[in-house]
């Protein structure tokens, strides 16, 4: 792997190989944990205008489809998963769509020994919660997911869930999160952020679906968007990452960095507020 943006400064102090910081950095190399992790810190304290900073993290191909044969996996690679690794250990809850935790088969969220010290020192748990947003609560409640989790799941709903699957989803440990009392039910993206936030979890990371993510987009909460454009073309009709009614005005992002392996390219972009 290595950095293409921010290009690395060449004016740092030599190593002892002759090779200058900068060079390093650049260099077509395996990058650790813990350097990833200082690559994605999320900026402290991680307050975006909504009350918590929302990061998603998606893959594309070059042709723009957001999954083939209905998943991601096939658009992924060794570093994207180390990298999608990397985002949950710093993230303090995952916030998903149903139908991506059908389609992708979600299980909790683990922990890891190199993340403990971490977000030790930040008090967070030992692994992020998984927060499945879910207006109908057409859920499988069984699955391990809610059943196994080392952090209780989430589910955020909204006022059209019905009482039987509120009850069951709270009989298999599941915390239960209503944001949005409209009479659509629906859930409303910019309560359910707030509704985290005032759980304790700001540092968020959603993995999606499109349809979640179109949402975040809309309501204006989505702080950052890393998205790993993969060197595949799919063709077909494969949604795009965001897949949802389009914006009154495109919100405007600032590329913040860029790295890339075997083709791959694994680019950061931070939203400007106005």
């Amino acid at each position: 792997m290595r950095r293409l943006f921010p290009v690395p400064a060449r004016t740092s102090a030599d190593s002892p190989s002759g090779t200058s910081a900068g060079e390093r950095a650049a260099e077509d190399r395996e990058w650790g944990l813990d350097e990833l992790a200082d690559a994605y810190a999320y900026p402290e304290p991680p307050h975006g205008p909504s009350g918590a900073f929302l990061r998603a993290n998606m893959v594309s191909s070059l042709d723009g489809a957001a999954h083939h044969d209905g998943r991601s996996k096939p658009l992924s690679s060794d570093a994207d998963m180390r990298i999608f690794g990397v985002l949950r250990g710093l993230a303090d809850a995952v916030v998903v769509g149903a139908e991506t935790v059908r389609l992708e088969g979600y299980r909790p969220a683990r922990a890891r020994e190199a993340f403990a010290g971490r977000r030790a020192a930040l008090g967070q748990a030992p692994a992020p919660a998984i927060a499945v947003v879910s207006a109908s609560l057409d859920l499988d409640f069984s699955r391990p997911l809610f059943t196994e989790p080392l952090v209780p799941t989430i589910v955020i709903t909204g006022a059209a869930a019905a009482a039987e699957r509120i009850e069951r989803a709270r009989a298999a440990g599941a915390e239960v999160v209503f944001a949005g009392a409209g009479p659509s039910g629906r859930v409303d993206a910019a309560a359910a952020v707030t509704a985290l936030a005032e759980l304790g979890h700001t540092r968020l990371l959603t993995e999606g679906g499109p349809t979640l993510l179109a949402q975040f987009a809309a309501a204006g909460v989505l702080d950052e968007l890393c998205l790993a454009v993969a060197p595949l073309v799919t063709a077909g009709a494969a949604k795009r990452i965001m897949d949802g009614a389009e914006l009154g005005e495109p919100e405007q992002f600032a590329l913040d960095s860029v790295l890339e392996e075997a083709g791959f390219l694994f680019t950061r972009y931070r939203r400007i507020y106005q």
